[in-house]
């Protein structure tokens, strides 16, 4: 039996260096087709020689200004979002747990909306407050359904927890759509392009915002793998072993909200990335956490920079926001896993 454990878990490391390789050429791929995605077309050599300092000025201007800073925030966003939905989804042993489907991004949300419709005047100043007021409102959002789901003799029901989610987006949502019919056609306008799930902030100032958030995150949930694993074996299990488990639910929970909430603030209502990227890892390279964590990032990563590429091509010279060509992909994704689950 011992001979062939080494060899099992030799091949399990083999698959997912695979895997996380083939994600990470399709990323790059992906990258140079969207640097040269957009009403004015770049050729992918002058490209290279541009992101090699031998472009001319005004390939220079349109790549480093405009194009790779948006590139740039749907990949972090793509990780951020797909990282938070693996926690949640470990946490609640649940595959349609997702932070846009329990409540968290519409908390979030709705403190970005507040902030933007009747405080802020200049954006560009209030950037860097942003992903706080984001994460105040979903972690205001994520108390409301961790107490809502908490009973003193069970802890927190997993099932408890998605459905007084849901009850929470959907009172959030009815609550922002309401707030909506109170603003300036200017102001509405763009709120209601950030709900559609636009990547509105494309500047260096929203990627340096929201890069300390993964950067902190992404590795501290990374160190909580084994925590996360020994979840997944059941409660009972969990408490046998000498884990303390509402202490630890409530730090991943609390690390998922800021992950999630960094996220929206800047790209608005993007919705089941969360959903489907901790899935088809766990279909690629099973339930272990220390693969399933940094190839969950890329994946993320992939689908978010792809839907948005997409919605840069499909109508030229206008956009289809980045969470309406995420919807399009991850609403039927949704039901498939629903009808297996009732299988």
């Amino acid at each position: 039996m011992n001979q062939y454990k080494p060899a099992g878990l030799m091949k399990k490391q083999r698959r997912a260096s695979i895997v996380a390789s083939v994600f990470i050429v399709l990323l790059i791929v992906l990258f140079l087709v969207s640097l040269n995605t957009g009403v004015i077309r770049i050729d992918p050599v002058t490209v290279i020689k541009t992101i090699f300092g031998s472009g001319e000025p005004r390939d220079e201007l349109l790549l480093f200004e405009f194009r790779l800073p948006r590139i740039t925030i749907a990949i972090l966003i793509g990780m951020g979002l797909a990282v938070s939905g693996a926690v949640l989804q470990g946490i609640v042993k649940n595959p349609l747990a997702d932070p846009g489907i329990i409540g968290i991004n519409a908390g979030a949300g709705l403190a970005v909306m507040l902030f933007v419709s009747y405080f802020s005047t200049d954006l560009g100043n209030s950037v860097f407050i942003m992903p706080v007021l984001a994460f105040i409102g979903a972690g205001t959002a994520a108390v409301v359904i961790y107490a809502f789901s908490y009973k003193k003799d069970e802890g927190v029901s997993p099932i408890r927890l998605i459905l007084v989610g849901v009850a929470v987006a959907a009172g959030i949502s009815a609550l922002m759509i309401v707030l909506t019919l109170k603003l300036d056609p200017r102001t509405y306008d763009f709120v209601a392009t950030w709900l559609a799930g636009s990547i509105w902030g494309s500047n260096w100032n929203f990627v340096l915002a929201l890069l300390p958030w993964l950067v902190v995150l992404i590795p501290f949930v990374y160190m909580k793998s084994r925590v996360l694993d020994v979840l997944n074996l059941g409660d009972h299990t969990a408490v046998s072993l000498g884990m303390n488990l509402e202490k630890e639910r409530r730090i991943l929970l609390a690390a998922a909200v800021g992950l999630a909430a960094a996220s929206v603030s800047v790209s608005g209502g993007i919705g089941f990335v969360g959903l489907i990227a901790p899935h088809m890892t766990r279909r690629l390279v099973g339930n272990k956490h220390k693969y399933v964590i940094p190839i969950c990032a890329l994946i993320g990563a992939v689908l978010v920079l792809t839907a948005d590429t997409l919605g840069r091509v499909i109508l030229q010279p206008a956009e289809i926001p980045t969470g309406v060509v995420v919807a399009i992909i991850g609403a039927p994704y949704f039901l498939y896993l629903l009808a297996k689950l009732n299988d």
